[in-house]
């Protein structure tokens, strides 16, 4: 521990003020993105209903990953008893905090994805478990003590719910460690952290096989889980490094240094590097296992209006966080950082966006203002809550017991 010798340096009652443009662009983007998914679902045609569907369910998984991927660092910052993190922690605390709205989100869309418009109809259709029925599926019923909808969606109300209430625990800790000092909440945390490593561990796979591989339920793939926990975990780093730097170029938070913005940079490589190694996996073990029953997956995602998609983000993804964030230098300018954080959120967004089309709209032939509007729409969202819960606090936990470390932290 240390002995926060230069504390004098800093204003460590700081709070970030969140008004002027930042809050109005925020909320101009939820009007629009509301009004994009309104236009969709009033529009009377069934394929552009089924398009905003989707499209919700695209944002409202890729809101949650990244609100869950705040609670996620928190956690492993404590239970690594990491130092280099305590001084900008406060940026996915608030992500994490702003998850309960994020997962109710999902819960609504994907309950109505369910009953009003059928986004999960590969395996809750009409006669597919009735031997008389024209549409009886033996695949399909094989699956159905797993993929039914009271057991599917307690699921989801499960592991939303556990994941948000450790969310919040682990928030509220903070703030009572500030007001109160000493070492009983940074203990407390420390347990609770280790605890919800090992339920986040275990169930974000099969969270992923619910929301997002079972809209193609003929098809498995074991990697699918790890592949969607490193999209996650990317967008969720690429998150915390804009508001960081949005925030330094505010004139905030001068107690973070290019040290810190490195690590974040270590971190969004290492990890571009892991999403890529396991987005090829899944592709080689069913070339490699010889399952060509398995290759409707890759086929679709080939057709001519998803090829392109497929390889823009496989370059975006892998290629240029390759190219631009392996140099020391890089790593440590704002600018530069602040550019690649952006660029893999797009990418990611389109990676979502290859995993949820082809399976939920059949006959998808359109890219424009649904997508764009409703990916607005979530974006305002999200700066709105995470900024104002962010606008809450001082913007470092001011007892934290590593702090003098992260203040001090030169790589």
């Amino acid at each position: 521990m240390g002995t926060h010798s230069h504390h004098h340096d800093y204003n460590f009652n700081e709070r970030y003020e969140f008004a002027g443009k930042a809050k109005m662009f925020s909320i101009i983007a939820v009007v629009l993105g509301v009004a994009a998914v309104a236009m969709g679902l009033l529009s009377g045609d069934h394929v552009t209903v089924e398009r905003t569907y989707a499209n919700l369910l695209l944002m409202g998984y890729y809101f949650t990953c990244v609100c869950a991927a705040g609670a996620f660092f928190v956690a492993l910052q404590y239970v690594t008893q990491s130092a280099w993190s305590a001084g900008l922690v406060r940026i996915p605390q608030a992500m994490a905090s702003t998850l309960p709205i994020a997962a109710l989100l999902l819960v609504v869309i994907v309950g109505l994805g369910l009953s009003t418009h059928n986004l999960y109809h590969h395996w809750h259709g009409e006669g597919l478990l009735d031997h008389n029925s024209p549409n009886y599926d033996p695949i399909i019923e094989g699956k159905s003590a797993y993929l039914n909808v009271p057991f599917f969606l307690s699921r989801q109300v499960i592991f939303l719910g556990i994941y948000s209430i450790f969310a919040i625990i682990l928030a509220k800790l903070s703030y009572k460690e500030d007001l109160e000092g000493g070492l009983a909440s940074y203990k407390k945390s420390f347990k609770l952290s280790a605890i919800f490593l090992v339920i986040f561990g275990f169930t974000t796979p099969i969270w992923a096989f619910d929301t997002i591989m079972s809209l193609e339920a003929h098809w498995f793939s074991t990697m699918f889980g790890w592949y969607n926990f490193a999209a996650m975990w990317v967008s969720g780093i690429c998150c915390i490094t804009i508001i960081v730097v949005v925030l330094k170029k505010a004139g905030y938070m001068n107690w973070v240094n290019e040290n810190h913005l490195h690590d974040l940079g270590k971190l969004m490589f290492g990890f571009s590097i892991f999403w890529t190694y396991v987005w090829f996996a899944q592709f080689m073990l069913i070339w490699y296992s010889n399952i060509p029953e398995e290759t409707v997956y890759f086929y679709k995602r080939w057709e001519p209006e998803y090829k392109p998609w497929f390889w823009l983000s496989i370059i975006i993804n892998f290629v240029s966080p390759l190219l631009i964030l392996v140099d020391r230098d890089a790593k440590r300018k704002q600018n530069v950082m602040l550019f690649v954080a952006i660029l893999l959120l797009a990418g990611h967004w389109l990676d979502y966006y290859i995993m949820v089309m082809p399976g939920t709209v059949a006959e998808h032939r359109g890219f424009g203002i649904i997508e764009i509007g409703t990916a607005l729409g979530f974006l305002g969202l999200f700066i709105f809550l995470v900024m104002s819960k962010l606008s809450k606090q001082a913007l470092v936990p001011k007892n934290h017991p590593f702090l003098d470390e992260s203040l001090h932290h030169q790589i």
